[in-house]
């Protein structure tokens, strides 16, 4: 029982060398990127650098003890802290006292939330928001994240603009006032960063340019022409406190703290479930305890001054590949932030902000995928138009609204999709036992004293008239009909509005002397067929196992209907 609380225990008992080497070596490479990517991803939030590295300590740390992914790499993300950003920064001015303690009173709330969730098992919940509004926000938010850090890329201070187009208009008005410094430094880091991307991709990039361009500015001086650097760096580890709070403040972070809390979980959840996958399904992921370790992560954090963590797409990829065998390579990536936090933070006074925006910049755009969207726009019109509509949505309405336009028009869909169930009427293929869609096989026969339907959809009092009014067109269509056809193969729940539409059809088709006759019915619906009298009322005689059956064609066999799934 407390194994199956703390996971832990039972990596702990059953640790071997082997383990400890790989856990060891890939805590040590994710402990050396997290280091310039959470100071960077605190910057996305409007927070002080330091309070990456301080996110980059707890969160991990209880993960290690909850969580059910061995390979997950947990603490800030890009996505969350521009969703931090967006939400927080009309509440107070961005970097000052009164924001930092609003964005931790942040992770408070969503820690609570997802530990609720995983203790009164809700990570279904998550299924509401879809992959494709996933995607609309993530393209945005990569367009917003590069706009809103290109007066690091300048060094121009641009003002606070509501809308995208704002800050794009102020910069190109202002673009005479570029600090070419900056500038350079901010090329001269992408050209770097992409050059190690592609020819030597295990070596840490970030930390490279993160040297290489401190040690620029201290030799060259270029902190006295231009240059913003990250400055001073408090030493030591963060105070423990509680999370300070007003009612009003609560209210007011409720929609961005809900926003965050599923997309959080689903960021992490999806990185699990792939590594999962990569490793053969070897151990399982849960969503229940994933949402458990993800909450528990941000509430302890929260009174260690740290902003809401997930998981980490890019720093889970080099977990895995660097040997991670179990969540302890989490505690001594950890442990490497401490190191830093403890004896090496004079080293960051002269690290130029803009090299921080590049790897900012450089990070979020391998969140663009191209070749995903090219497929929804050949294979589902309806997906598409959902990523769009959470696109644009962000980029006018800002991200919180975005996404939330994105989940409503994702049920909208949904509903009408039920509403508008696909009915497809059958032919028989020849002389075979195959009976097939007649307006997608040429050879299919339409016979006309027969009628053959396929449902394909739970039948439920939203698409019920759907049913009857594909029934009723093929009857009008065949006045010499004696036998009607329903394949309820693909009818998987029907509820008491559908059982009453199949007494109703059932009553009118006998009524002009046709019998009606169910096939290929599935356990649970036989089950409420049965609970309702249907199946005494059309006669047990009229439920086959196939089409072919109930037509007596060839010499099917039939399997007798009974009440077992």
């Amino acid at each position: 029982m407390i194994d199956r609380l703390l996971p832990i225990l039972h990596t702990l008992k059953h640790y071997s060398r082997a383990q400890l080497k790989g856990d060891v070596m890939a805590g040590m490479t994710v402990g050396v990127m997290i280091v310039p990517q959470g100071m960077a991803y605190a910057m996305i939030a409007g927070l002080p650098p330091v309070y990456g590295l301080y996110a980059s300590i707890f969160p991990p740390l209880i993960y290690a003890l909850f969580g059910s992914s061995r390979q997950l790499s947990i603490g800030p993300v890009a996505m969350d802290s521009l969703l931090i950003a967006t939400g927080v920064s009309s509440m107070a001015v961005v970097g000052s006292g009164e924001y930092i303690a609003l964005v931790i009173l942040l992770a408070f709330m969503i820690g609570v939330m997802q530990l609720m969730m995983g203790v009164f098992r809700l990570g279904f919940l998550t299924n509401f928001l879809s992959r494709p509004v996933i995607m609309g926000f993530t393209h945005a938010a990569v367009l917003i994240i590069t706009v809103s850090h290109l007066s690091y890329f300048t060094g121009v201070q641009l003002s606070t603009h509501a809308h995208l187009h704002g800050t794009l208009i102020e910069w190109v008005t202002r673009w005479d006032e570029v600090d070419v410094w900056t500038l350079l430094l901010g090329l001269g880091s992408f050209i770097v960063i992409f050059a190690f991307k592609k020819w030597s991709p295990r070596v840490p990039s970030g930390l490279v340019v993160l040297v290489g361009g401190a040690t620029l500015v201290y030799l060259l001086g270029l902190d006295q022409v231009g240059v913003e650097t990250v400055g001073t760096v408090p030493a030591g580890l963060p105070d423990i406190a509680m999370p300070s709070w007003t009612i009003n403040e609560i209210r007011s972070l409720l929609p961005i703290a809900f926003s965050l809390a599923l997309i959080g979980f689903i960021e992490a959840y999806s990185i699990g479930k792939t590594l999962q996958f990569k490793h053969n399904n070897s151990y399982e992921v849960k969503a229940n305890k994933e949402l458990v370790a993800l909450g528990l992560g941000n509430v302890v954090g929260s009174f260690f001054s740290s902003f809401s963590t997930s998981g980490s797409f890019s720093r889970s990829a080099v977990n895995d590949k660097a040997g991670a065998q179990t969540t302890l390579a989490l505690v001594y990536s950890a442990v490497i932030v401490v190191v830093v936090l403890l004896f090496l933070t004079p080293l960051f006074y002269f690290l130029p902000k803009v090299v921080l925006a590049a790897i900012i910049v450089v990070g979020v755009l391998a969140l663009i995928d191209i070749p995903s969207i090219v497929r929804l726009y050949r294979t589902d019109s309806y997906d598409f138009i959902l990523l769009m509509v959470a696109f644009v949505g962000t980029i006018v309405l800002g991200i919180v609204w975005g996404v939330m336009l994105g989940v409503v028009l994702s049920l909208m869909v949904l509903v009408y999709k039920t509403n508008n169930p696909h009915i497809a009427e059958l032919g028989q293929i020849g002389e075979t036992t195959f009976f097939r869609n007649l307006s997608r096989f040429a050879n299919a026969i339409n016979r006309p004293e027969i009628g053959i339907v396929r449902f394909d959809a739970i039948l439920y009092f939203a698409n019920v008239a759907a049913l009857k009014e594909k029934v009723a067109a093929i009857v009008a269509e065949k006045p010499e009909m004696k036998t009607f056809v329903l394949d309820a193969q693909s009818i998987s729940d029907i509820d008491s509005t559908g059982l009453d539409t199949l007494r109703e059809i059932f009553v009118d088709l006998k009524g002009r002397g046709i019998v009606f006759k169910v096939t290929s019915v599935i356990g649970p619906v036989r089950d409420k067929l049965h609970g309702a009298g249907l199946v005494e009322q059309i006669g047990v005689q009229h439920f086959h196992d196939s089409i072919g059956a109930a037509l007596g064609v060839l010499d099917v066999e039939d399997i007798p209907f009974q009440t077992n799934r």
